[in-house]
């Protein structure tokens, strides 16, 4: 995640809090959305962005898993996102973030 959107990402926070903000992300490679779900959760794992020790904590989710899919209309979620699920691993993603979540409320 590019400092920039981590700078925004934390505004909002510092600005509104975190009741009520979920984060949603919609990279394809898995690595990448996990590197970007852990950063809004626990910090920036590269120590160089604004988020660089800030864990935020945020409920993040990623745009393929279903609790996202059935709350964006069908025709909208086709358009944006559906290209996503012809080329991304949806279960791999599906664990990884169910791994950040489980993480997140461990600790």
């Amino acid at each position: 995640m590019d400092t920039e959107k981590q700078a925004i990402i934390k505004q909002l926070v510092d600005d509104m809090g975190t009741e009520g903000l979920v984060v949603v992300i919609g990279a394809a490679d898995p690595e990448v959305a996990q590197v970007t779900a852990e950063t809004v959760t626990f910090g920036d794992p590269s120590f160089a962005g604004p988020l660089a020790g800030v864990s935020l904590r945020l409920p993040v989710y990623h745009i393929l898993e279903p609790e996202v899919k059935k709350v964006i209309p069908q025709d909208v979620y086709k358009e944006q996102a559906g290209f996503l699920e012809l080329v991304a691993n949806t279960e791999e993603i599906g664990k990884i973030f169910r791994e950040i979540r489980g993480k997140a409320r461990e600790t």
